[in-house]
């Protein structure tokens, strides 16, 4: 490849295309009526995200405290938010999906709603009132558009668990239309108050017109039927009952609220053993259609909990007519971040979505069953990261589809890189270390800390939103935990379904290499349920201390390994494939090793065009070596910690490095330089992988972020070239308003350019013009008079800084007084004040505002108090240097006039100094 060439071929430049951050930590967290945008909290914030893509819309502005209860009015125009502070805020909702930059502040406050925490809120189907229960057993009822208490009910034996609105929508089934309130609490009781003639704000509050007892623990969960008929309350007693609200007591008068409202005598209908401790419960809307597989119709309700799964209930029955997640019900209750913490209905889009206390989120359809959406809500410290490409996509595409990251857990989280949709693969029992994707992307091979390795293959569905990964080999027989895993290379000719071997290293100091020809041809090893158990081929004992990283020539010929003892040893693969007679057989014999080091080798790589192989060390260098004889080449420095991950750029002539200090540096190997720093984390970054065409590189870290840096190489080069075509023709034009004498022009135009000293050209020439005659205005100029009179405030603003400059410095200082003299003489007072109210100014002045409430007014002042400030200590030092010239110009005039006897005597107003100047 010539010079030329691999010069264009060059990547100077990535832009962030995107960052994945956390989506959810804990907490309270509801969806858009419209099921389109989410709301979640992450650490002491609240978050809007659109489903469909993954972006976060915005953040609300907060009180910096942990968020307790959070919900949407069923309208999906207001957000509620309560926290530790026990502040009530009410937020717009935002109807756009674009980002919103600036935090959204509240439009209404209430700083001390509760006299203790709040856990649950809920809003009536009208959007007109809020109930909100707190701990001290306290549950009161809000106007949302007025903001005043209407109600306020006492008497519950401890914290508020569950909130209910009853308000049928249709009311001939019930004697009455009254609002009522479901209350649950710790002592187990359902209370139910009416809020329409039983209306108290007084200190005792309203007393309940019924309490209802039947369960022996706390009730997690009500709902109420869309016709107000039937209520539903499960909890952690493990069942469920469902209770008959149309039975009113008519005994008499006694019986009857003075306003002549029945009172409501609920009776048990049913109870249901739901087997299972019960966080949430509710029922589905009559009109929504259950999955196929169901098979039912009428009344039916949802329940979740310690399982980890959603059950589907006929109420009448109490049958379960459809459960998530076949075979990954969570046994014994043991595995406790699988368990449900919440569920989440959007009868919009008929989907249940159910909320794991691993915070984890996944949407299932009701029409279908299956699961439309995977949500995860925090990665922990992503470890490692590869590309995977599309299971429906030929092996010609080289388009990068998914992207499979290991994290501080035994599950692999897979991303689909343009909806940012999630699967989970399940099968380690510890914390998956390392990842790597055979060549075309269709195989995923892991590395865990339970000492076994595994090779994932994608499965096959004629559905994109179906779609997954399935365990199809297993790898077993290191005796620690294993830390780095590698598949070979394919060649055109080979077939991309077939894999015959891969190698492992481990902690226990080995590398094992392992033979998967029992996989076969994995297309068709995945139509069948079984996991084959593959051997190994050969251990050898490499290294003197843990290794941390493998890699695989171009060819397959070549194996290296790089371990904390400070060294990267290469090896030789014989590998032989088994026939009828004969059984496979494969070696690793070492024939170089690469010292030079001083700290332990995290990462090893091969380039792909060149007989080389790089290294990254924890003592901050990146080392290239030669395998000919195994010699350092080069090194390059440049990272201020530990070198964590390296990679080669697909043309082999640059090198992407990810190290301990948050940064990721693109290097030329041919000058040693680097080329561009990308910074956008702010722990360690473990994790860097490129795809196949080198123009999106990903970077993952202990920050719980993941950055997509996308190529602009071509796009920064493009906009530099118009940048400098459009500098020329403003050059040109900058002379030619020179030499028509257009100053008002060519001041602007200098002014929008920036370009300070052409502009002190203008201002110097003017005044050398005037020379010793009568000035001809303020700068010497008129017409440069009435430029300065009507400059545009921003213009001014800039003209100003420059001032504050060329002040700085004694040879610029006299056009400098000059023309802040001018400027002071032909402005107002009032319309300078404006000046340091404008924005340009703010940002000409490097103005930092912080408070957001008033970004103009504190700004001004503090930039009129920086220039003033700036100025005066400059100016008072040289008008001191001019009096003490001043002074020894007497000096000069009385010698002079002692030796000659008064020949040379001037006039000692005038001593040659240019005083109006300063």
């Amino acid at each position: 490849m010539n010079r030329g060439l691999k010069e264009s071929s060059l990547k100077t430049a990535f832009r962030n295309e995107r960052s994945l951050g956390p989506l959810y930590t804990s907490g309270p967290l509801t969806f858009a009526p419209d099921g389109s945008r989410i709301i979640t909290c992450v650490g002491e914030d609240v978050l809007l995200t659109d489903v469909h893509s993954g972006n976060e819309v915005c953040r609300f502005l907060g009180d910096s405290q942990t968020t307790h209860s959070l919900c949407v009015t069923p309208s999906g125009t207001h957000l509620i938010v309560f926290s530790a502070s026990l502040s009530f805020r009410l937020y717009e909702l935002p109807s756009t999906s674009t980002e919103i930059k600036k935090p959204i502040p509240p439009i209404r406050t209430v700083a001390r709603a509760h006299d203790s925490p709040i856990h649950v809120c809920q809003v009536d189907p009208s959007s007109t009132y809020l109930a909100s229960g707190s701990a001290d057993g306290v549950v009161k009822v809000w106007d949302i558009h007025r903001g005043f208490v209407t109600h306020v009910f006492k008497g519950h034996g401890g914290v508020v668990s569950a909130l209910a609105f009853h308000f049928p929508n249709n009311s001939s089934t019930l004697a009455s239309p009254t609002m009522r309130l479901i209350t649950a609490s710790v002592d187990t009781r359902i209370r139910i108050f009416n809020l329409t003639s039983g209306a108290s704000t007084s200190s005792a509050g309203g007393k309940p017109e019924a309490v209802i007892e039947g369960h022996v623990s706390v009730p997690r969960g009500l709902d109420v039927s869309q016709d107000g008929r039937w209520l539903i309350s499960a909890g952690r007693d493990s069942v469920a009952l469902l209770w008959d609200l149309s039975a009113i007591d008519s005994t008499g008068q006694s019986s009857r609220k003075k306003s002549g409202t029945p009172v409501m005598r609920p009776v048990l209908a049913k109870t249901i053993s739901t087997l299972e401790r019960v966080e949430a419960v509710g029922f589905l809307s009559p009109e929504e259609k259950l999955p196929a597989s169901s098979g039912k119709e009428g009344l039916c309700f949802y329940t979740g909990g310690s399982k980890g799964i959603i059950r589907l209930w006929d109420a009448k029955s109490g049958e379960v007519i459809w459960k998530s997640g076949e075979g990954h019900e969570v046994v014994d209750d043991q595995d406790e971040s699988r368990q449900i913490i919440n569920i989440l209905h959007v009868p919009s889009v008929s989907t249940l979505a159910s909320v794991h206390a691993d915070q984890n989120i996944l949407c299932y359809s009701l029409l279908t069953g299956e699961t439309t959406r995977y949500l995860i809500g925090y990665n922990d410290e992503i470890i490692d990261a590869t590309f995977l490409t599309s299971p429906f996509s030929s092996p010609k595409q080289s388009q990068a589809n998914f992207l499979a990251l290991a994290t501080n857990s035994p599950l692999i989280r897979v991303y689909a890189t343009d909806t940012f949709d999630a699967r989970l693969l399940e099968g380690h029992l510890d914390i998956v270390l390392a990842l790597t994707s055979s060549t075309g992307g269709k195989l995923l091979g892991s590395s865990s800390k339970d000492k076994t390795a595994r090779i994932w293959a994608p499965l096959e569905s004629d559905r994109s939103t179906s779609w997954g990964y399935r365990c199809i080999g297993i790898c077993e027989g290191h005796a620690e935990s294993i830390g780095a895993i590698v598949m070979p290379h394919h060649h055109q000719q080979e077939n991309l379904n077939t894999l015959n071997f891969m190698f492992t290293g481990s902690q226990d100091r080995t590398i094992k290499m392992w033979d998967l020809t029992s996989l076969g041809n994995w297309s068709e090893v995945i139509s069948t349920e079984s996991v084959a158990r593959c051997r190994s081929l050969t251990t050898l004992k490499a290294h003197d201390k843990d290794i941390n990283s493998l890699d695989i020539a171009p060819n397959n010929r070549l194996l290296v390994s790089g371990s904390q003892d400070r060294t990267a040893k290469i090896y030789e693969i014989m590998y032989k494939e088994g026939s009828k007679h004969s059984a496979t057989r494969g070696e690793l014999k070492c024939i170089g090793i690469c010292k030079g080091h001083k700290r332990g080798v995290w990462t090893v790589k091969f380039s792909p065009t060149d007989r080389l192989v790089a290294t990254g060390s924890g003592d901050k260098t990146i080392k290239l070596w030669n395998l000919d004889d195994f010699s350092c080449i080069k090194t390059f420095e440049g990272h201020t910690n530990s070198v964590l991950r390296v990679d080669f750029l697909p043309t082999g002539s640059q090198l992407a490095t990810s190290a301990s200090d948050g940064l990721v540096k693109i290097w030329n190997i041919q000058d040693e330089q680097c080329v561009t720093t990308l910074d956008n984390h702010e722990d360690k970054i473990w994790a860097l992988t490129i795809d196949a065409d080198g123009r999106t590189i990903v970077s993952g870290g202990a920050d719980s972020k993941i950055t997509f840096w996308r190529d602009s190489t071509e796009a920064e080069a493009a906009k530099k070239e118009s940048q400098r075509a459009e500098m020329v023709i403003k050059d040109q034009d900058f002379l030619n308003y020179i030499e028509l004498k257009d100053y008002r022009k060519a001041l602007e135009l200098a002014l929008a350019t920036n370009q300070p000293g052409r502009l002190y050209s203008i201002f110097r020439n003017i005044s050398s013009s005037a020379g010793g005659s009568l000035p001809k205005g303020l700068t010497g100029d008129t017409l440069v008079d009435e430029v300065i009179r009507t400059l545009a405030i921003p213009d001014l603003a800039r003209l100003l800084s420059f001032v504050r400059s060329w002040n700085s410095n004694a040879k610029t200082s006299g056009v400098a007084q000059r023309t802040l003299f001018a400027i002071v003489k032909l402005r107002s007072a009032d319309g300078l004040m404006r000046v340091f109210d404008d924005a340009i100014t703010i940002k000409s002045f490097d103005i930092d505002n912080t408070d957001e409430t008033s970004p103009t007014a504190n700004a001004g002042m503090t930039g009129m108090k920086e220039l003033i400030e700036a100025i005066i200590p400059y100016t008072e030092r040289h008008l001191s240097k001019v009096d003490r010239f001043l002074q020894e110009s007497y000096l000069v005039d009385y010698i002079l006039g002692e030796m000659d006897d008064g020949m040379f005597d001037t006039d000692s107003t005038d001593h040659g100094v240019d005083v109006e100047a300063y």
